[in-house]
């Protein structure tokens, strides 16, 4: 039997489709991207949707159509977020014959198609130089503009065996850069901590309800977030298992030629233990943190329905300057949501020009339908969200060329992921640093350097955004 795999999103996503790759190929099925069967002969398409914006389920639509003509014998399954969103939309799609709406169910889906042998992970992730390891699943925050608490509301932590396990095998494969990522990672290991006695019977059968166990523990996974909270801060932060201790457990496997990257981050989740761990293991742990802010205005977080307002946001992002002074800091920024006037849109500016970020990826703001944001009044017009992007980008800009040239005649360490696209001589590369920076490399003709390696280079140049290095011998 013949499959195909693809895949719309964000880096869970990724590794997800890596692990239903695994399944498929543990059980003696043929991947027909990898083998370049004719499309003819392909049985199986299984597309993993993405469902963040209207225009990524307008995408996962269009990718399920081109499957159903190029495809024309091959079964298509839909899984992933807008399967999760809008399952009976996607039910409605050309030549679809199945729809996998939430990702716990796949291990029942592989079992229904006749398979047996079930990865706990992966070992390899196609066309990919750096691995990504999914530890955490679920988020019960519930910002104003985000879909993904109705499509992955479950927190889910994998055990820190499993994860040590799969880093090992990665590394055996000979990975050298693992991102460490989950859907919100700050929340790795809250489910650990199993619902008091005394919670158990306020809940009652309304909340976990009775019958099969594991829709129980659907329910239990389903508390509300302040519970989780709760019962997590009743076990002594020396004690708890959480996302430092994880990236702890991993650093000390002493993989050679190995380093780690922390995905997106709530920056109030930065622990001191996590800032420890950072700090205490350079070369090892790359020295970034991509802290999710928005806004740089109160009112307008707090319309937003963030957790957390721009004061402490700003306060962790200085301890961490005090703690690791070259650290690179990245962040996402909302522009023109409902409501957002010029001085509330000028203090976010103010806010990324104070604190340096390293990159500043500009949204401007897209109602998404199911959402509350989609509801709110007092829309900014599409010019002006247009302006603001255009005006903060700019000091986004400025902002990484000014971080980037501290580095300038300094060593890096990159990890090699392609060959350049900019004319450097005959034959160049291409590669990130340990801050989240590409850096080109001009080859001679006696260089080797294999895709996927780390390798030393001295940083000489900056155009834009981009260095120029040399390589190290």
């Amino acid at each position: 039997m013949i499959f195909k795999t693809t895949t719309l999103g964000c880096k869970v996503n990724q590794y997800e489709t890596q692990w239903i790759r695994s399944a498929f190929l543990a059980n003696g099925w043929e991947d027909g991207d990898a083998s370049e069967r004719p499309d003819a002969e392909v049985d199986l398409v299984i597309v993993n949707t993405c469902s963040v914006t209207a225009e990524s389920d307008a995408k996962s639509r269009k990718v399920v159509a081109k499957y159903a003509k190029s495809c024309p014998n091959a079964e298509i399954v839909v899984v992933g977020c807008y399967a999760a969103s809008d399952p009976q939309g996607a039910s409605q799609l050309p030549r679809v014959s199945e729809i996998v709406s939430d990702k716990r169910d796949l291990p029942k889906f592989f079992r229904s198609r006749g398979l047996e042998i079930i990865p706990t992970g992966v070992a390899a992730l196609s066309e990919r130089r750096r691995a990504y390891v999914k530890v955490q699943d679920g988020c019960r925050v519930g910002c104003a503009y985000c879909i993904i608490p109705t499509t992955r509301p479950y927190l889910e932590s994998r055990k820190i065996d499993d994860v040590l396990a799969e880093a090992k095998a990665l590394a055996a494969n000979g990975y050298q850069e693992i991102v460490v990522t989950g859907v919100h990672l700050g929340h790795y290991g809250l489910d650990f901590y199993p619902p008091t006695p005394e919670e158990e019977a306020a809940a009652g059968e309304g909340e976990f309800g009775e019958g099969e166990s594991s829709e129980a523990e659907r329910r239990r996974a389903k508390l509300p977030l302040e519970r989780y909270l709760a019962r997590q801060a009743l076990v002594p932060e020396s004690e708890r298992v959480d996302l430092a201790t994880l990236l702890d457990a991993l650093v000390s496997l002493r993989l050679p030629h190995m380093r780690f990257r922390l995905g997106s981050l709530e920056a109030v989740e930065v622990s001191e233990k996590l800032l420890d761990v950072v700090a205490n293991n350079p070369g090892v742990v790359c020295p970034h943190f991509h802290l999710s802010m928005q806004s740089g205005d109160d009112e307008v977080l707090a319309n937003m329905k963030r957790r957390w307002l721009s004061e402490p946001y700003i306060a962790k992002c200085e301890e961490i300057y005090r703690r690791i002074p070259d650290a690179a800091l990245t962040t996402d920024v909302i522009v023109g949501f409902p409501g957002e006037t010029d001085a509330q849109f000028e203090r976010t500016v103010e806010v990324v020009k104070a604190l340096h970020f390293s990159r500043t990826h500009v949204f401007r703001f897209s109602a998404r339908p199911g959402t509350i944001a989609a509801q709110l009044p007092n829309p900014v017009p599409p010019e002006v969200k247009k302006d603001r992007a255009a005006v903060l980008g700019a000091v986004a800009r400025a902002e990484r060329e000014a971080f980037g040239k501290r580095f300038l005649g300094k060593r890096a360490r990159l990890i090699v992921e392609s060959e350049s696209s900019l004319s450097l001589g005959a034959q160049s590369l291409k590669g990130t640093t340990d801050r989240y920076y590409e850096v080109d490399v001009p080859l001679g003709p006696r260089d080797v350097v294999e895709p996927g390696k780390l390798v030393d280079v001295e940083l000489t140049e900056l155009r834009g955004d981009v260095f120029i290095g040399r390589l190290l011998r």
